[in-house]
């Protein structure tokens, strides 16, 4: 199982959005987990998007900070977690499906510099010991700075681009920054452009690990809590979703295999040369 980062660069290429789509249909085996988090340092969406406000302020990481001065981060961490799994499961079916909110102000991201510590102990734990996938939602300042040690922890690094002109003239310098910061690092594409896989790879250096349509309509239902239109599951934006979160479970395994042989032994992946 792996933890993985997400990281957007400026102009909204839709890194929140992306993630709640992969949340939804990530490749789940019996009993596993899939955990999105929140940690933008610009403060999160899914609060006032997604849930439309119906919770308030009552999860999400504010709260996280206050246990963390309590000594109580680890058991606080799980209180704060929302089940999406969806409206139409059994009651005795499992909450496999969590969101932790991230902030909704960003004059909170000062008090938080605890909180990404403990986040970045919290994710590795959760997957070594339990076998939870993690994806984590930088947003497009959360690699540098107080949070960067989530990039630092994770097991792999995706930027998020749109295959527009403007959006992969500022990915440039961040993906360099990010490769310079973590290593090698993947790219999820939001096939908006006129620009081909192979065309962004050569521009940005780095591999296109999978590419999502731009839907907007589709895209609304989860950035902005539009209503969920039948079959949503079937929209290519969810298909492309869950062949993409294969995708990027298969290259976090690859590439912590390279980075440390003996998971390589233990998970049956093939060592990367």
């Amino acid at each position: 199982m792996a933890v993985i980062a997400l990281a957007g660069c400026s102009g909204a290429p839709g890194v929140t959005t992306s993630a709640l789509a992969l949340l939804l249909t990530w490749p789940l085996e019996p009993g596993r987990k899939m955990i999105l988090a929140e940690c933008d340092p610009d403060g999160g969406a899914v609060l006032h998007g997604l849930l439309q406000g119906a919770l308030g302020d009552r999860y999400g990481l504010p709260n996280l900070s206050v246990a963390a001065r309590k000594g109580e981060f680890g058991e606080a961490f799980w209180r704060q977690l929302i089940d999406l799994s969806g409206e139409d499961k059994g009651a005795d079916s499992p909450a496999d499906r969590l969101l932790l909110p991230g902030i909704t102000d960003t004059g909170q991201a000062a008090s938080l510099g605890s909180v990404w510590k403990g986040l970045a102990q919290m994710f590795r734990g959760i997957e070594a010991d339990h076998g939870h996938d993690v994806l984590v939602d930088l947003g497009r300042r959360g690699a540098f700075g107080p949070s960067a040690v989530l990039a630092d922890q994770a097991d792999t690094v995706i930027v998020v681009v749109r295959n527009t002109l403007r959006c992969l003239q500022s990915a440039q310098g961040r993906v360099r920054q990010l490769e310079e910061r973590v290593g090698d690092v993947g790219l999820l594409v939001i096939d908006q452009g006129p620009y081909p896989a192979g065309e962004v790879q050569r521009v940005l250096q780095a591999p296109v690990v999978a590419t999502l349509p731009y839907a907007p309509d589709d895209a609304r239902v989860l950035s902005d809590g539009d209503p969920q239109p039948r079959h949503y599951t079937r929209t290519k934006l969810m298909k492309a979703s869950r062949t993409a979160g294969a995708l990027m479970v298969q290259r976090a395994a690859v590439r912590r295999s390279r980075l440390d042989p003996r998971t390589a032994l233990a998970s049956g992946v093939p060592s990367a040369r």
